[in-house]
């Protein structure tokens, strides 16, 4: 088993001399050395070990696609991401995109990172302006830990409602019944929120009282050649599409009608490059 540290390619952490003498040469070289290997263990040392710890036990937890973990598995991951903090991904309160105030005007894009990925999970991290959308949308054969970091953001979501009842009336064919798993603001620090493939509100939407970041773990991530492409939907009033009858519940929710939609104008992110600190990768 080998030891991989991912690192910025940028940094240069020690200084190459201008001039060379012979005499003492190799004892300068054997010292620049030494002090190469010294810088490179502070390197390492810098990585939270809260980020460090949660790459590790992602890696146990998610086995791939068609996999959900277990309930101790969950539990694990959100205690890791409960006490999880904005440092241990490099970011802080006092960064200037988090102390804006002013009123903002027009459509705010969310700009998004990716920490690390593979197969079977990723971790990301998004920012969201005061006002943006990150506008409802599903997460096909996933589990998703979403744990917000900074901000407050008002999280809505919802699972589809299944088997459907027979007394539900007949509805369009391009909209399906939904059942409302989540509709609250949160500000951090909180709890994380984590969905299922067909659970705990699988389509769900953000939107942005004020700057936010939001870490999250998906597993397994986004992949469109195995079916795991993303899908946008509008959402409707229960009696939009039900004769003005009474509004129906469902375990103890409101229900309302899902309709997919081409993708929103404002869902398309800006990527942006991950500087924060450097998971340091275990590779068999």
């Amino acid at each position: 088993m080998t030891i991989e540290a991912v690192v910025d390619p940028r940094r240069d952490p020690v200084p190459v001399g201008q001039h060379v003498h012979k005499v003492g040469y190799a004892n300068r070289l054997m010292k620049k050395k030494r002090c190469k290997r010294r810088i490179n263990k502070r390197s390492e040392a810098k990585v939270p070990m809260a980020l460090q710890e949660l790459y590790m036990s992602c890696r146990e937890v998610f086995k791939g696609p068609g996999t959900v973990p277990l309930p101790d598995d969950v539990e694990r991951l959100c205690h890791i991401l409960d006490n999880m903090k904005p440092e241990d991904v490099g970011l802080s309160s006092e960064l200037p995109f988090f102390k804006t105030k002013n009123a903002v005007n027009g459509t705010q894009r969310v700009t998004t990172t990716t920490i690390y990925k593979c197969d079977e999970f990723s971790l990301c991290l998004f920012f969201l302006p005061a006002t943006a959308v990150i506008p409802l949308h599903n997460h096909p054969g996933m589990t998703v830990f979403s744990k917000l970091l900074l901000g407050t953001m008002h999280i809505k979501s919802y699972d589809w409602v299944s088997p459907p009842s027979a007394e539900e009336p007949v509805q369009p064919s391009h909209v399906r019944l939904a059942r409302l798993v989540m509709d609250s603001d949160f500000t951090a620090p909180c709890n994380t929120s984590v969905l299922y493939p067909t659970t705990g509100g699988n389509i769900h939407q953000f939107t942005a009282s004020t700057p936010c970041a939001v870490l999250d773990v998906l597993g397994p991530p986004y992949a469109k050649e195995d079916g795991r492409d993303c899908s946008y939907y509008k959402d409707f009033p229960y009696d939009a599409f039900s004769d003005g009858e009474k509004e129906l519940t469902e375990e103890g929710g409101c229900v309302g009608w899902l309709e997919e939609i081409e993708t929103p104008e404002n869902s398309e992110m800006d990527w942006i490059e991950y500087l924060g600190p450097q998971i340091v990768e275990y590779r068999e």
